[in-house]
C-alpha cells in the first residue's frame, strides 16, 4: 500500500467496451497511487486521474440488451460471501448471478481439492477461504486475458460527484469513442437505455484510484455493519438492501485499472478484498472478466452478437457467458470443437476444460455436451438445470483418469446411438470402426456384421460389439465413489443452510438408462455416467434449482 507505480509506455488497447480518453493536460495514466490502492512491481499500470471513461453502447447492449430492467439489476447486486455453516461455500442471494458465482465456486473447490494439500473442507479458516476466493478469481481472469488484466472497481459516491463536477468544468474537451464515432454522454446514456439520470451525472468522470480502490471510512463502517465479515462470516452478501445502487448510479461510478501480471492482480485483491465482498462484488467481477477478455474478442467468438449475455427478463447468464467464465472463451455451444450446421461453423469447446459442465437440458435434447466438458481435468463439474447452476465435485481423482481403449470405444459407439438405446443400425458399423481406427475394409466389415447380427435384425448391440472387439474390458472409473453437491441459494438447502450435500455413487452393471423425470439430479448425472445410482445422505436428493 502507498507505493508509486512506474509509468508504462502507451499501448493502444483493443476495444474493451469501457472506453477511456485522456483529459486536458493528462496522459491518461498516473504514476501516483499514494492513497493506498495498491500494487507492486513495474509491470502494472493504472487508468488514473485525468482519464475519462464511459460504458460504450456496444458493451452495454452485449451484456444487458437494449435496457436494464430494475428488478434484473437488483438481483445482481450482491457481493461474494461464505456460508456460516460451510466455510468454503459461497451464498447466492437471488436468482441470476449463478453464472458468475457457480464458476467461481467450482474453481475454488478445484484449487482446494487438487492444489491445496493438507486442507480439508472442515478445517478452513476465514483467511484461507479469502485466499481461495482470490485464487479462483485470478485463475478465471488468466483464462480470459487478451492483453492485460482490467480490474473494474467502483468509485465512492463523493469521488464520483467530484469527478463529475471536474468533468463539467472542462466538458468541451471531453469525448468518448463508441463504434468509431465520438458521441456525447447524453447520446450514450440514451442509446444504451440508461436514462437521463446518467446523462445528468455526466457518466464520464475521472478514474481516481484513491476513491475507486479504497472506501472512505464512513462507507467501510456502513458496509461492515451490514456484513458480519469479509470472508468466512455470515450468510449476508454485501451491504444491506437499503444501500443498493440503481443502474444509473452504478454505471456512473465504475472505473478500471490495468495490470500485466496475475501476481499483481492477486496482491491487489488481497489488499482491496472489499471490492469482491461489497454490494456490487459479483457484478464488478463480471465486468472485470468482460474487460479483461475485451469486447472485440468476445464478439468474435459468439455466433450471434445480437443476443445479450444476460437475459433481459430472467437475469440469467447465456451459455456463452457460462463458457467464458469456465474456459475463457465466449463460444455459444457445449459440444467439442466446431460443428457444421447448415453450412455455418458453430463453435464449441476446443480443449479439455479444467472444470466440467453437465446439464439436464441434454437429456431433453436441447444440447449435446461434448467429451471435453464431461471429462474435465479435475473432478469438478458445473451442473445446469433449466433455471440455475450448481456444482458437483469429488475427492476421487480416478473420475478424471485418462480413458481406457474400451471406454473410448463405448463413447464412440454411443455417438452413433442417437437414441441412447445401446444399439446402432448395422450399416453404421463401418463408420464406428473407422472412428476407432480399427480395420474397416468392406470385406472385413461384412464378416463382422454377420457375426454381430447373426439373426439379420439390422442392428448391432453395444454389448456384442464390446465383447467382440474389447473382450478384456478395463475401467478407469471406480465402481463406487463419493460425490458432493453445492447449491448456493439458501432456500434450496435443508433448513436454509448452504451446506455441501454428500452422496455415495454406484455404477451399476447394466448399460440401460433408467430415467426418472421426477429426479432431475439423477437425470443430469446420467448424462455423464449412464448407469449411476446415488444414495444421498439423509435420503434427501439435492436440488438443482
Amino acid at each position: 500500500m502507498g507505493e508509486h507505480l512506474a509509468s508504462q509506455s502507451m499501448v493502444v488497447p483493443p476495444t474493451t467496451g469501457i472506453e477511456q480518453t485522456a483529459g486536458p493536460g493528462s496522459s491518461g495514466m498516473t504514476g501516483d497511487n499514494s492513497a493506498g490502492s495498491s500494487s507492486s512491481g513495474s509491470n502494472s499500470s493504472t487508468s488514473g486521474a485525468g482519464g475519462n471513461r464511459m460504458v460504450s453502447k456496444e458493451f452495454f447492449t452485449l451484456l444487458w440488451g437494449s435496457k436494464i430492467k430494475q428488478d434484473v439489476f437488483r438481483r445482481w447486486l450482491q457481493g461474494f460471501s461464505f456460508s456460516e455453516h460451510e466455510p468454503s461455500a459461497l451464498v447466492q442471494r437471488d436468482g441470476g448471478p449463478c453464472c458468475v458465482i457457480a464458476p467461481v465456486q467450482a474453481y475454488l473447490l478445484k484449487i482446494l481439492l487438487m492444489e491445496t494439500p493438507g486442507h480439508t473442507l472442515g478445517d478452513l479458516t476465514a483467511d484461507k477461504c479469502k485466499t481461495l476466493l482470490i485464487q479462483a478469481v485470478c485463475q478465471i481472469l488468466t483464462k480470459c486475458k487478451t492483453d492485460a488484466y482490467r480490474i473494474v472497481t467502483l468509485e465512492s459516491a463523493s469521488a464520483a460527484s467530484a469527478s463529475s463536477s471536474s468533468s463539467s468544468s472542462s466538458k468541451e474537451h471531453t469525448t468518448s469513442e463508441v463504434a468509431g464515432e465520438n458521441q456525447s454522454a447524453d447520446a450514450i446514456a440514451s442509446n444504451a437505455g440508461l436514462g437521463q439520470d446518467v446523462a445528468n451525472a455526466e457518466c464520464v468522470g475521472y478514474d481516481v484510484p484513491d476513491a475507486a480502490m479504497v472506501r472512505p471510512a464512513e462507507e467501510a463502517a456502513a458496509a461492515s455493519s451490514s456484513s458480519s465479515s469479509g470472508a468466512g462470516g455470515g450468510g449476508g452478501a454485501g451491504r444491506s438492501h437499503d444501500c443498493r445502487l440503481t443502474p444509473e448510479e452504478f454505471h456512473c461510478r465504475i472505473g478500471f485499472r490495468e495490470f500485466n501480471s496475475v501476481d499483481d492482480v492477486q496482491q491487489f485483491y488481497m489488499q482491496n478484498f472489499h471490492i469482491l465482498t461489497d454490494e456490487c462484488g459479483v457484478l464488478l467481477l463480471l465486468y472485470t472478466v468482460l474487460q479483461t477478455k475485451g469486447l472485440e474478442a468476445i464478439l468474435s467468438e459468439m455466433s450471434d452478437p445480437s443476443e445479450s449475455l444476460i437475459h433481459d427478463t430472467y437475469g440469467c447468464g447465456s451459455q456463452a457467458l457460462i463458457n467464458l467464465m469456465l474456459t475463457g472463451r465466449a463460444v455459444p455451444h457445449v459440444w467439442d470443437n466446431e460443428q457444421d450446421v447448415g453450412g455455418m461453423k458453430l463453435k464449441g469447446i476446443n480443449q479439455q476444460s479444467d472444470i466440467g459442465f453437465i446439464t439436464v437440458m441434454e437429456q431433453l435434447q436441447y444440447c449435446t455436451v461434448g467429451f471435453f466438458y464431461k471429462n474435465p481435468k479435475n473432478p469438478v463439474w458445473v451442473m445446469g438445470s433449466d433455471t440455475h447452476l450448481t456444482v458437483l465435485f469429488s475427492n476421487e481423482k480416478r473420475l478424471v483418469s485418462p480413458e481406457t481403449p474400451s471406454e473410448v470405444a463405448r463413447r464412440v459407439f454411443r455417438q452413433f446411438d442417437a437414441d441412447g438405446s445401446n444399439f446402432i443400425p448395422s450399416p453404421m458399423l463401418q463408420d464406428v470402426l473407422c472412428a476407432l481406427d480399427l480395420v474397416s475394409e468392406p470385406e472385413y466389415v461384412d464378416l463382422m456384421r454377420s457375426r454381430l447380427d447373426p439373426e439379420n435384425l439390422g442392428i448391432i448391440l453395444l454389448n456384442a460389439f464390446m465383447n467382440e472387439f474389447f473382450p478384456n474390458e478395463k475401467k478407469s472409473t471406480p465402481d463406487t465413489f463419493d460425490l458432493l453437491h453445492y447449491n448456493g441459494i439458501p432456500h434450496s438447502n435443508l433448513h436454509n443452510r448452504v451446506l455441501y450435500n454428500r452422496g455415495h455413487a454406484v455404477l451399476l452393471e447394466s448399460d440401460m438408462r433408467m430415467y426418472n423425470s421426477s429426479d432431475p439430479m439423477l437425470t443430469c448425472l446420467q448424462t455423464k455416467w449412464h448407469n449411476i445410482e446415488v444414495n444421498w445422505n439423509g435420503d434427501r436428493t439435492p436440488s438443482l434449482n
